[in-house]
């Protein structure tokens, strides 16, 4: 019997599936159709795109307006349905073929039914697309962007650095309103605009504005009026960035606008960027709120070229934007000259890297002189370009015209022409030439740029004019007491005062170029100041005519002998420098220069002053200092010079003073030229050696030369074996004292007994010893609260700079001690007894740095781990010496083992 098999199926079931079979069939059997239909409503469909992106072109040709998002969205998608679409119909013919019995089947079901699914399908969609057109509107007026980026140059390394400075900085709380200063074209600006643009991908803040001011405050202007149109400016650039800028909101007065800005600024955590201060801005009368806690912790940057505005703003922090080191700038020139250029020949590239040290740091300057330089690929090109910059930097292509222009800003911008005269004097100086304070001012002072009664007035008011000139980043400090002028600020003020149009100046400037023969004196004829020091010249034959010649410096050249008619054609001659010189005599035609009131001579070879100096009656600064070969001054020279203000010979005649005829004022042991002092009525600063206790003693009975005495050196002291300091207290103006060869002294005295505040050396910052081999200590010292440098040289029998013994009868001066809390450098050679300092650690907060050489028995230091906490300093010595020292703990020692160098 056979099994039976039965299927029983259920009514809904089998309609299902009947359904399925005749739609997967109708996607074969409508292939042709929708194909074709597909095509239509594509094409239509392309049509509305085309219409809706005329409406929108159209629209955003406004810049506040922008296509809506889903217009956005509807164009994408009709783009990627064109594009399916055309796919479909391209493939189409091919599955048409494939269709048979009339099109209702298929040799290829399978891929058929696929292929018409995929062509339903985009019909659909294309239909949808279609439908979504109608659009009200295709585009909005939309807000401004939180930051629109600004364009700037690519930073280099430098740069990159300063800027992650000022950005960390601008994340602390405590750090509202930062100042960037530095000189013209050193990338202020460029910095700012890093930072401004900083904000585009990290939006810390939700408000950030950036105003140039200087085209509002660059010049001064008393009148009221002017300063409100000012402020009303930087109003409107704000009211602009924040949305309140209209033609009704330009006519209310300051006031209402200021009162509108804070509104808005105090709800908002605001970035206030000031790009090119040149005085203070009072963000108050602007309407800015005062950034603080209270003001969401909002910011102020602002740039200038001058420190004392960062002051004036109340910055929190200060930035000085300095030039680029040597690595960074010769990157930044080598991308501006191009490598093509770099090397197009062996020799360029040497060549490039001199003409980048030419530019000193400064970017504009380095980004100027790269691309004129970018043509150039001959070594002849740029040997001819150098020399050009060299000597007559202005006629270099963009210096002239770009550069010195900008920078000349900060030059228009002093406030007098005397500060604008004493800037462009600093020109006659070489290139990266450090200049002394001290003579600067007395040059300045020869010169009549100023104006005070007395010397001492004058010498303040210097200082005065170095402080704002320094404040405006036209010089840089140098060393200790110097100041430099950045090389192209020196070329820029070279241009300035060069110009023969301005008889005023009109300078001749040959410092430091190398010059072995003197130019040709017919260039000289229209100078007013004439500056041919520092170079090689040995020979000065020609006899020069220069009726309008103010100042004169031929220091630091090999010529030994000076023809005596050479000055005979220099009526107005001021101020003569030939120091550092080779010079053994003067020309006896240096009477004809009766106009001169101030003859440097220090540091030459000089061996006698002739009498005929008696003719310069006008002569109030005479510099003998270090002049170590001078032997005769003629009896009562001194004494005739009777508008003599500054008398300086420290240290003159030291080498030879033995050699001194009975006829010269310095005979003896200084007592001749004490008393002829004692006669100028106008003196008011001295300087000059001793050699005995009697000279010392006319001095100190002497009001006048008290308060005129700057430096004093007691050269061969060896009338005594002991000098009491203490009388030296006296001395109020004394700033330098310095003992040698004075061999059988043993003892400073200093009577700690009795009241000792009366013998405070105010004034005193730097003391040397020289050769005083039977000098114990130098105990005194703890009396010079302002003392900055300490030299001792050849001490033998030395055992302690401060000795702890002469203070044991007085406990209470040593609990009041705070010693050497000034120093900054000390320096001991050859004290082979030596065994401290001090008697325990002290605060150096001011050291930079120590040197010890054959000191071997100095074992420890008077240093502890808070002794230079705030920075480092420099310590110096044998290897030997070094590693036998004593550390107070180890901690003391990890502190300072960096600091050594051998």
């Amino acid at each position: 019997m056979g099994n039976i098999f039965q299927i029983t199926c259920d009514g809904a079931l089998f309609n299902r599936c009947l359904d399925c079979f005749l739609g997967k069939a109708a996607y074969i059997k409508n292939l042709k159709q929708n194909l074709a239909d597909l095509e239509t409503e594509l094409g239509k469909l392309i049509d509305a795109k085309e219409d809706v992106m005329r409406e929108v072109n159209a629209a955003e040709r406004h810049p506040m307006m922008k296509r809506l998002t889903k217009v956005e969205g509807w164009l994408s998608r009709v783009e990627a349905a064109k594009s399916d679409g055309d796919k479909l119909i391209a493939f189409g013919s091919q599955e048409i073929k494939k269709l048979c019995l009339g099109g209702y089947c298929s040799k290829n079901c399978k891929s058929s039914y696929e292929f018409g699914k995929q062509v339903a399908r985009k019909l659909g969609d294309v239909k949808t697309l279609m439908a979504e057109e109608a659009f009200e509107k295709v585009a909005e007026e939309v807000q401004p962007p939180l930051v629109d980026e600004r364009p700037t140059e690519p930073t280099v390394v430098g740069f990159q650095s300063q800027f992650e400075q000022v950005c960390k900085c601008l994340e602390e709380e405590s750090v509202r309103i930062v100042g960037l200063y530095g000189m013209g074209g050193v990338g202020k600006t460029t910095l700012l605009t890093h930072i401004h643009n900083n904000f585009l991908q990290s939006p810390t803040f939700n408000c950030v504005i950036w105003v140039l001011v200087s085209k509002d405050l660059r010049l001064e202007n008393i009148q009221e009026t002017i300063g409100d149109l000012r402020l009303e400016n930087i109003q409107e650039t704000i009211g602009e960035q924040i949305g309140l800028l209209n033609d009704t909101w330009k006519n209310k007065r300051i006031e209402q606008k200021a009162q509108d800005i804070f509104r808005i600024l105090k709800e908002k955590k605001f970035l206030l960027l000031l790009d090119d201060l040149w005085q203070r801005v009072d963000l108050t009368k602007v309407g800015v709120p005062l950034p603080g806690p209270q003001n969401n912790a909002s910011k102020v940057v602002f740039t200038t070229r001058s420190e004392e505005v960062c002051g004036l703003m109340g910055a929190h922090t200060r930035f000085k934007v300095a030039c680029l080191s040597n690595i960074d700038a010769w990157e930044l020139f080598r991308q501006n000259v191009g490598e093509e250029t770099l090397n197009s020949d062996p020799d360029i590239l040497q060549l490039a890297q001199a003409a980048a040290r030419e530019c000193d740091g400064l970017p504009l300057a380095l980004i100027t002189i790269g691309r004129a330089m970018a043509c150039k690929k001959t070594p002849d090109e740029w040997i001819y370009d150098i020399e050009v910059l060299r000597t007559s930097s202005s006629q270099f292509p963009g210096l002239g015209n770009e550069v010195y222009p900008l920078l000349k800003f900060s030059y228009d911008r002093l406030p007098s022409d005397t500060i604008k005269s004493c800037l462009l004097y600093c020109s006659l100086y070489p290139e990266d030439y450090c200049i002394s304070k001290e003579k600067l001012i007395d040059c300045w002072i020869g010169e009549g740029f100023l104006t005070e009664r007395d010397r001492i007035g004058e010498q303040k008011e210097g200082y005065h004019i170095l402080g704002i000139l320094l404040h405006a980043c036209l010089l840089e400090e140098g060393g200790d007491g110097e100041v430099k002028m950045h090389d192209v600020i020196r070329d820029m003020a070279i241009w300035i005062a060069c110009d023969i149009e301005k008889e005023k100046e009109n300078f001749f400037v040959n410092a430091g170029v190398g010059l072995v023969e003197a130019p040709d004196v017919t260039g000289w004829e229209k100078a007013r100041r004439l500056s041919l020091m520092h170079n090689q010249i040995t020979n000065l034959s020609e006899i020069p005519t220069c009726p309008h010649l103010l100042t004169f410096f031929l220091n630091k050249n090999r010529f030994q002998m000076i023809p005596n008619d050479f000055f005979q054609f220099m009526p107005s001659l001021k101020v003569l420098n030939l120091s550092y010189s080779k010079l053994t005599s003067l020309p006896l035609g240096i009477s004809k220069l009766v106009s001169l009131q101030h003859l440097d001579l220090s540091e030459s070879d000089i061996e006698e002053l002739p009498g005929e100096l008696k003719a310069l009656v006008n002569l109030k600064c005479l510099d003998l200092e270090y002049t170590g070969n001078l032997i005769t001054i003629p009896r009562q020279l001194i004494s005739n010079l009777s508008r003599l203000h500054v008398l300086r010979m420290f240290g003159a005649g030291h080498n030879a003073f033995d050699e001194a005829s009975k006829d010269s004022s310095l005979f003896g042991g200084g007592e001749f030229i004490v008393e002829e002092l004692l006669g100028l009525k106008s003196l008011e600063v001295i300087s000059f050696t001793l050699r005995s206790s009697h000279g010392l003693q006319m001095i100190l009975s002497s009001d006048q030369l008290r308060s005129c005495t700057r430096a004093l050196s007691f050269q061969c002291f060896n009338d005594s074996t002991s000098l009491e300091v203490s009388a030296l207290a006296d001395l109020k103006q004394l700033k330098m004292l310095r003992i040698a060869r004075s061999e059988i002294l043993e003892e400073l005295k200093m009577d700690c007994a009795g009241e000792v505040r009366q013998f405070v050396f105010h004034s005193l910052n730097k003391v040397e010893i020289y050769g005083c081999s039977k000098l114990k200590d130098l105990t005194f010292l703890v009396f010079a609260p302002n003392l900055k440098s300490i030299k001792v040289t050849g001490s033998h029998a030395m055992e302690a700079i401060i000795s702890v013994g002469k203070f044991a009868e007085v406990p209470e001066v040593m609990a009041n001690l705070n010693p050497f809390a000034k120093l900054q450098n000390l320096e001991v050679i050859g004290a082979i007894n030596l065994k401290s300092i001090y008697w325990k650690p002290l605060r150096f907060p001011h050291l930079k740095t120590m040197s010890f050489f054959h000191c071997n028995k100095l074992k420890m230091l008077p240093l502890d781990s808070n002794s230079a906490r705030e920075h480092s300093i420099v310590i110096r010595g044998d290897r030997m010496w070094w590693a036998q020292l004593q550390w107070e703990d180890e901690a003391t020692r990890n502190a300072f083992l960096p600091c050594f160098k051998s």
